[in-house]
């Protein structure tokens, strides 16, 4: 690759991101969501049939199937994703906010409760690899919310079956119901409900393109967490980093598709020069060669800054999905951050760690969402309803503030609800 040397003026363009261009696919999303919202499992098994060369009788896995599964997989991947559970749920535990209530003013008391959302459809994606892992990421913090129904959908492949750790994972993670489907059209029967697949209130989880427009569609029937396209890495590297540990870092960002994008930003010249060597390297003797370097041809860029203030403006100005900080001082650069998605401090800190074992949620907004949005969470399958209570006194006080703002604007009935019970001796 190229070293680049960061300008201001081109910070645009080095920022551009691989996702592709959603405008361009919505009308083939939207007759899709059409079709299966008139035609509901007739549509999603004929496009199942289409896109996954598969032909189904029934969209749901059976038990059968889960218990098979157990008996397939390799011990030690049980145990993996066993101990990847566990982190995971102890982690979002922590992020269940508690409800409070405060006394605003004599006689006017107010708080806040905790409620879960009642259904939630978590989207496994297929294609180039499995992700049993995105099935923990999703459904364990939701069960922790206290969500009444989760189900999942997932690509099957031509033979009709889901892989056996895809479907060990869910059950591990609590999932109720898993079913053979994904693309837009699954994403359209969690939206609006088939025979088979009743319909839920949020959906979760990345996908492709098709996906992620289908998720823009039908958000307003149900809830999305945020829209997120393909994958990306930032690495923040001072002298004192290894380049061995960052050019590994790079290529694992990589092998997850042609459209991953990343980029190592440094003030060193040696370490930009040295990483850039070994991603080179690396990657002809990597397993997944071709994707990386697709990936790193279209989207992968060393930058280097004059100093390490300049670096820390280009990664907030970025807002990486995933951010690895190397430097001399990592808890100082950290304080300086704005915007990344999950952030990892420190030579031994890969993304793997956050992917698959530490406990943090890997669902993350990509695209410049960090800017925006947190990632999946717990507080991401609940709900805060606001409670109130007001005593006859607290009424009487409140009257001053209310009824002159209502009747300023028109809402006559508003402050007439406030004026008989200040009328009114009990």
């Amino acid at each position: 690759m190229e070293i680049l040397r960061y300008e201001r003026e081109t910070a645009d363009e080095l920022i551009k991101r691989s996702q592709a261009d959603i405008n361009e696919i919505l009308n083939i999303v939207q007759d899709i969501l059409s079709d299966v919202k008139e035609n509901k499992d007739e549509a999603v098994k004929r496009y199942t049939a289409k896109f996954d060369r598969c032909e189904l009788d029934d969209l749901q896995v059976s038990d059968e199937e889960i218990k098979n599964a157990y008996d397939n997989l390799d011990t030690d991947l049980i145990d993996a994703l066993k101990r990847a559970s566990q982190n995971i749920e102890k982690f979002h535990k922590a992020q269940i906010p508690e409800e409070w209530s405060m006394e605003v003013a004599k006689g006017i008391t107010a708080g806040q409760i905790i409620r879960p959302i009642n259904s939630v459809g978590c989207y496994i994606p297929g294609g180039r690899a499995a992700y049993p892992s995105s099935i923990l990421m999703e459904v364990i913090p939701a069960k922790i919310a206290g969500v009444e129904r989760i189900i999942c959908c997932t690509p099957p492949g031509a033979d009709g079956r889901i892989l056996d750790a895809i479907l060990v994972a869910a059950d591990l993670a609590g999932a109720d119901e898993i079913y053979k489907c994904g693309g837009a059209q699954a994403i359209a029967a969690m939206a609006f409900g088939t025979e088979s697949i009743q319909k839920v209130e949020k959906i979760v989880g990345p996908g492709n393109v098709f996906v992620t427009g289908a998720k823009k569609l039908v958000y307003g029937d149900v809830d999305i967490e945020f829209p997120a396209g393909p994958s990306e890495v930032l690495i923040l590297a001072d002298k004192t980093a290894i380049p061995e540990y960052l050019a590994h870092d790079f290529l694992s960002q990589a092998e997850h598709d042609p459209e991953a994008s990343c980029f190592l930003v440094t003030d060193d010249e040696k370490i930009a020069e040295e990483s850039n060597d070994l991603i080179e390297r690396f990657t002809k003797e990597a397993v997944r060669k071709e994707i990386i370097q697709e990936s790193l041809e279209k989207h992968g860029h060393i930058i280097l800054c004059k100093d390490m203030e300049e670096a820390i403006e280009f990664t907030n100005t970025y807002a990486p999905e995933h951010l690895i900080i190397s430097t001399e001082d990592d808890n100082a650069i950290l304080d300086k951050i704005k915007n990344a998605g999950s952030i990892f401090l420190g030579k031994y800190s890969p993304v793997a760690a956050g992917d698959y074992g530490s406990g943090t949620n890997h669902v993350l907004p990509t695209s410049g969402g960090a800017k925006m949005y947190s990632g999946l969470s717990t507080e991401s399958f609940i709900k805060k309803p606001t409670v109130q209570t007001i005593t006859k006194e607290g009424i009487e006080e409140l009257s001053k503030t209310v009824i002159p703002i209502a009747e300023y604007e028109g809402f006559y009935a508003h402050a007439n609800s406030v004026k008989v019970r200040l009328d009114k001796n009990e």
